[in-house]
């Protein structure tokens, strides 16, 4: 099993930024991608971003594309997620995750480990 462990949520103004992290130990061989997903109250949980873990390329959904980037520091094991020029409508808590090979990275249901969460609120 991998565990992971989220931080870096918290209130900010509209066109602020945030980084998120997320530090990923245990069996981190396992992880083909780490994904980045969102879930705002009376909303499904979305896609956000993800990371390939091996070479880190990254994919971001088009809602945040521009504005969001994930990225990886190898030497911690530890995904990050820049979150730029920040709207009201990215208000949620934000989960990290993490999935073997073979299955869509942008479904969450691919997914078998998750984050506790972690709120972020933008002001307007």
């Amino acid at each position: 099993q991998v565990q992971l462990v989220e931080s870096g949520g918290g209130l900010v103004q509209a066109g602020g930024s945030l980084r998120l992290s997320c530090a990923a130990s245990g069996r981190t061989e396992r992880i083909y991608h780490m994904g980045w997903f969102r879930q705002a109250p009376g909303k499904e949980r979305e896609f956000v971003a993800a990371i390939r873990w091996g070479d880190r390329y990254t994919y971001s959904a088009d809602s945040v594309k521009g504005r969001f980037t994930a990225s990886r520091d190898n030497a911690k094991g530890t995904v990050y997620l820049q979150m730029n020029s920040l709207k009201p409508e990215d208000t949620a808590v934000y989960y990290c995750a993490t999935k073997g090979p073979y299955t869509d990275y942008s479904k969450s249901w691919a997914y078998d480990s998750w984050g506790q969460g972690t709120q972020v609120t933008v002001s307007s």
